[in-house]
């Protein structure tokens, strides 16, 4: 799926998509839940209440930089909480290079945080070794984010997920650490938006008049903006999560903005009494 704002493109290549088996992120989302918010379906959600979700990276091709904004799960890392994300054997690298953005093309690796699910493809493993997947390209990383994970990761899971994805490019001499305010060109900029984890970062396009925001994690999903209360279990801080979602909508509600989640696509959002619903824009 494609999308313009002025002279930027957005290109969603898909990891992963799911359908329901997200009660564990979300454990407020019932499917009765779901059901009394009809605008979520059928783009968002099954007739039945079952989310729909997807695991994905969002390159961005600007005048003068091709940009890939989170890298999903990876292959061959093992450690993680979900079985299915173990050891998997994708073709995610090739599926990049046929939608027309080799690894070698790209220039900068942004990750709006540092979870599992944002990192993966940073790396590949190559003799056993782990290597930067995109040869060329400087990855940004928020410092607050590298520095929380840095001297936190004390959970397994958590030790395994920045050991092979996140320390390697730190030893390659490949990352940069950014501000969350940070301005990567003339169209990309950051928006601090912390409480989904410690540096969380949503990055804001502006070009030709027009405007985008790739809200990250900010929500999993559109049923977020409705309850803005509904905290993922993966929140680092649910009340400053919460805070943050109202902010960051309420900043970009009615407003013709384009706005494309970590985990679902692009829409615009509409105020609806003291929250806020998503219309769904197809490609």
């Amino acid at each position: 799926m494609q999308w313009k704002v002025g002279q930027v493109k957005i290109t969603k290549v898909v990891e992963m998509e799911t359908v329901g088996s997200t009660r564990f992120i979300l454990p407020l989302a019932s499917n009765d839940e779901i059901q009394k918010l009809p605008w979520l379906i059928p783009h968002f959600a099954t007739e039945e209440g079952r989310l729909k979700m997807s695991i994905h990276s969002l390159v961005l091709e600007t005048p003068s930089q091709r940009i890939v904004v989170d890298t999903g799960l990876g292959n061959d890392k093992q450690g993680r909480n979900v079985p299915v994300w173990n050891s998997r054997n994708t073709p995610f690298p090739e599926m990049m290079a046929a939608a027309g953005f080799p690894p070698e093309s790209i220039d900068t690796v942004l990750c709006t945080h540092l979870h599992v699910d944002h990192v993966g493809w940073n790396t590949k493993l190559v003799g056993g070794k782990w290597v930067p997947t995109f040869p060329r390209a400087r990855y940004l990383f928020g410092r607050t984010e590298y520095e929380h994970w840095r001297d936190h990761s004390t959970e397994p899971d958590k030790q395994a997920v920045f050991n092979d994805s996140v320390k390697p490019i730190v030893d390659s001499d490949r990352a940069d650490l950014i501000p969350g305010d940070h301005r990567l060109s003339d169209e990309i900029s950051m928006i601090p938006t912390p409480g989904h984890s410690a540096g969380h970062m949503s990055v804001l396009i502006r070009s030709e008049g027009e405007q985008g925001l790739l809200a990250g994690d900010v929500a999993h999903h559109p049923c977020q903006m409705a309850h803005l209360g509904w905290s993922s279990t993966a929140d680092f801080d649910q009340n400053q999560a919460a805070a943050t979602r109202a902010a960051l909508f309420g900043r970009f509600a009615d407003t013709p903005t384009l706005v494309i989640g970590g985990h679902f696509s692009a829409g615009h959002i509409k105020r609806d009494g003291d929250a806020f619903r998503f219309v769904a824009l197809q490609s």
